[in-house]
This record gives C-alpha cells, structure tokens and sequence, in this order.
C-alpha cells in the first residue's frame, strides 16, 4: 500500500515538473516571426532575410512574415533571397504593406516565389523589367524614349537578360500556382497592378487589411515547403517582430555606392595626411576603417574591376599632381576617376545607382584639393631656402673690424669670422655672397649685383642701423 502511494505520488511530482516546460515548448511553437524589407533590396536585405529564416528555423515558428515595401534593386541579392526562401524549413508569407507600398521589380519576383503571397489595400506590384547593364549614369533629362514607353530595349545583351528574367518568374509562378503569364507581361512591358485586380488574375492569394487578418486567411492553407506538403495553422500566433541587427543597418548604408566610393576617397587621403604628418594618428586610423569599409562594401556589390581600377588609377594621379604639379596629371586623373565612377556597378537597381551629384562634386574637390597643395609646393620651390648656409647670401652685415682681406662681422646678432676678395674697411656697408666651414665670405652692397643686396629680411634691418653708427 504503501509503495503504491509512494509510486502515485513520484507520478505526480515528475508530471508537476514536465507539465510547464510542455505547456512551453507548446507556446513556443505557436509563433510567427516577422520581418519588414524597407527600401531597395540590396546585401543588407539578403542578409536581413537570412538571418530571420535562421532564429524562425529556431524558435520552430509557424511561419515567417516577410512585409515588403521596395522599389527594386540588386538582381545577386534578389536570387540569394529568392533561393533562402525556396530552400527554407519554415513556411513563407509574402505581404506588400502597409497602405501605401508597393513591390516592384525585385520586389515582384520575391513575393512570386514566397509560400502565400497577400498585399495590403492599396498597394501594387508589377514593373518588373530588368534595368540597363553598364554603362554610364543617366544625366538629368538624358532617358531614352523606349524607358518611358516600358519596352526593353533592342541591344541583344538586354534580350538575354530579359529572357532570362521572364523564365525566373514563370518558374516561380508554376511552383506556388500563380499567373504566369501576368508575371511576364510585368518583365516584359513592365505592367503594373494594384492589390485588388492582383487578386482577381491570381497572382496573390488574398489581401489583408493587417497582420491578424493575413494570419487568419493564411490558415488552413496547404504549401509546399523543400518538397513535402505542410497545412498552415496560424489563427491566432503571436507575431515576434524582428528588427534588423546594427550590422545590418550599418550594411544598408555602406553598400549604397556612392556612400561606397566617399568612404574610399576619405580612406586614400586619412592616408596621404599621416604618411605626410607623422604623429597625427587620428587621420591615419579614421582613413585606415574608411578604407576597409569601402572595400568590403564594394566587394558585395556587382561592380566592374576595370572601372575600379581607374578610380584607384585617378586617386593615384592626384595624389602625385599634389606632391609634384603638372596640372596634366591632375586633369588626367580626375579624368580617369569620373569614367572609373561611371564604369563601377556592372548592374544598376533602385537605390544602386552612381550619383553624379555625389560623384562629380567628389572629383572636382579632389582635384581642386590637388592643385591647392601643388600650388603651395610649387611657391615653396620657388622661395629662397630658409635654413643652412644659403639662407645667409644677401644677409647685410656690420663690419665689427677688418685688417687685409680679413676681420670680424656682426650678422643676425652673432660675431663672425669674414673675408673678402676686394677692399672693405669698418664702416662699410656690406652683405654675405658665401659661407664656408663657419667663415663668412663678404663684399660691399652695391658692389656686383645690386637687386642681390635687396632679397636680405627685414628682420636683419638692425645690423644696417648698427654699420652705420
């Protein structure tokens, strides 16, 4: 009896214990993590997306929203988001908001390929037609007609990109059941549609008004996640928001190229000035992490090396224009660092674009830093030396006392030993023409070159004063 008491009570004691952390587990089952894409995709995003489908997988969350509100970007970040949704454990929702947004071109391919796709009232998606490659940035006025007409243009590179594009999304909407032919009219002539006629040609699942709603319409539906068929119950998750990491949000700036090409130009010249000021320190540490931060910027966007290597080419010309002035170095490479900035990207999105609003400004205050320092270079060249032995020729002098071709001087303040080649006797006004092993060799003003006596400082004036008491 009395080990069936004992046994009872064990029971009791070890499901007291087991209870909570099941009712724990449980909870933390029943959770939905969201994540919000603001802007253009880029590497900040990819990197965003990761990381969430990482603490989602984690946590063994339900689902994973992904709300979007971007006008496009980067095709590498777009096909590394696209392929960390395809691959994810965790189911994906898809949801253009809030009111107001909109996901175009990237934005339209990543909402194809996420497991349910939903958009806010009044939202719109479409434009989905790839950007030109290369090349140089539009200037203000210079777009092309066939831009605003939303035909792709002729060049044949174009036509395989495009192809290219149109075969993503109709792979994508075969996969999750959407309209495909709606997804290659949106490559193709870059159309357009708003959250409802979204939903009436299938190319969403439904729209929401909020988060709650979205959870509730979601719920009951079946996907396919990495291959095998999974029924969503997510009425009534809690949603755990993430917010973006200060990694992320310190990548989302430095990748924006201009911000990119500014860093390295403030990292070249951080450099120049310590190398140049020894001891300064804070220039050559704030220049020596500008360096790196573009570096590493620049090697997560698509650029193209040769237009690098032509910044860095330009860089290096000023640099020298300010050391040595030829003002054809200096032009030639303010030159090669506009094509350069020109040449980077190998792809431009939204959002990654060069700026000539940044860029030429940028150039043309590296240049006219360049011919500033050249141009103190150059007056300092043409200045007589101020130290040593022919700092003192033209020096004016006292003639203290003289016997034959040698006596004493007085020159700035100091008795020296002199010689001259010609007369001269105390009293005598007279300037330095040599110095050699402390001996000054003299002559009288007037004698020779008379604009020689002329270039003396006016510091010395008081020897004059002095010759002629």
């Amino acid at each position: 009896m009395k080990l069936a008491r004992v046994a009872l009570l064990a029971a009791v004691f070890v499901a007291a214990l087991l209870f909570p952390f099941s009712s724990a587990g449980t909870a933390a089952e029943r959770v939905a993590v969201s994540i919000a894409i603001d802007g253009a995709i880029g590497p900040a995003s990819s990197r965003q997306l990761k990381e969430a489908l990482k603490a989602a997988t984690e946590r063994n969350a339900e689902v994973l929203i992904l709300q979007l509100d971007t006008p496009g970007g980067l095709v590498t970040s777009m096909r590394e988001m696209i392929a960390d949704i395809l691959a994810s454990p965790v189911p994906v929702i898809g949801y253009v908001a809030p009111a107001g947004g909109h996901a175009a071109s990237a934005g339209t391919y990543i909402l194809y390929s996420t497991h349910v796709a939903a958009m806010a009232p009044g939202t719109n998606l479409g434009a989905a037609t790839p950007v030109e490659i290369g090349g140089l940035p539009s200037l203000p006025g210079g777009e092309k007609d066939n831009k605003s007409t939303g035909q792709p243009s002729a060049d044949p590179m174009m036509a395989k990109v495009t192809n290219d594009a149109v075969a993503l999304i109709r792979s994508l909407a075969e996969m999750r059941g959407r309209n495909g032919d709606w997804g290659e009219k949106a490559v193709r002539e870059a159309a357009s549609l708003p959250a409802s006629a979204a939903l009436q040609q299938h190319v969403i699942d439904f729209v929401a008004r909020d988060t709650t709603e979205l959870l509730q319409l979601a719920d009951g539906r079946t996907v396919d996640v990495a291959g095998k068929k999974k029924v969503l119950a997510t009425k009534g998750l809690t949603v755990e928001t993430l917010d973006p990491g200060w990694f992320i949000r310190l990548l989302s700036v430095i990748t924006d190229p201009n911000v990119a090409v500014l860093l390295m130009l403030l990292g070249f010249y951080g450099l120049v000035f310590e190398v140049t000021s020894p001891g300064a320190v804070a220039p050559g540490v704030i220049g020596a992490i500008c360096l790196v931060l573009a570096l590493y910027a620049l090697d997560l966007l698509p650029i193209n090396y040769t237009g690098l290597a032509l910044m860095l080419l330009g860089v290096a010309f000023l640099i020298i224009e300010a050391f040595n002035p030829t003002v054809l170095l200096g032009l030639g490479g303010a030159t090669a660092f506009l094509l350069g900035a020109a040449m980077l990207l190998k792809v431009e999105g939204p959002g990654f674009a060069i700026s000539w609003a940044i860029i030429g400004p940028a150039a043309a205050l590296t240049l006219g830093l360049a011919l500033f320092a050249g141009s103190y270079l150059w007056a300092a060249r043409r200045n007589p030396p101020r130290i040593g032995g022919d700092a003192m020729r033209g020096l004016p002098v006292e003639i203290l006392d003289w016997q034959g071709g040698e006596g004493h001087v007085l020159a700035l303040g100091e008795r020296w030993r002199a010689r001259a080649d010609g007369p001269i006797a105390p009293g005598d006004r007279a300037e330095v023409t040599a110095v050699s092993d402390l001996v000054l060799t003299v002559r009288r003003r007037g004698v020779g070159n008379d604009g020689a006596g002329k270039t003396g400082r006016e510091s010395t004036g008081a020897g004059n004063d002095g010759a002629k008491q």
